[in-house]
């Protein structure tokens, strides 16, 4: 997947667990690890403020883009 959430590592920085973010964003700890882990398919964009907001961060701390990289073609 191009899109990686970094969000572990952001927590990690912070000194921060991610029950306390997942409390002041209002989200269940189920879904706190499962955005860490990168298995949602989307995140609304007050989520993601009010987790900038408590990290003091920016999105692209969050979220990085990685291309899938193809294998050259040999003929």
């Amino acid at each position: 997947m191009p899109i990686v959430v970094q969000l572990d590592v952001m927590l990690a920085r912070r000194k921060v667990k991610s029950r306390d973010l997942a409390e002041f964003v209002g989200i269940t700890e189920a879904n706190m690890s499962l955005l860490k882990q990168g298995k949602v398919k989307g995140v609304r964009f007050e989520t993601l403020e009010k987790i900038c907001e408590y990290l003091q961060c920016q999105p692209g701390d969050l979220l990085v883009f990685v291309p899938d990289v193809e294998p050259p073609v040999v003929s």
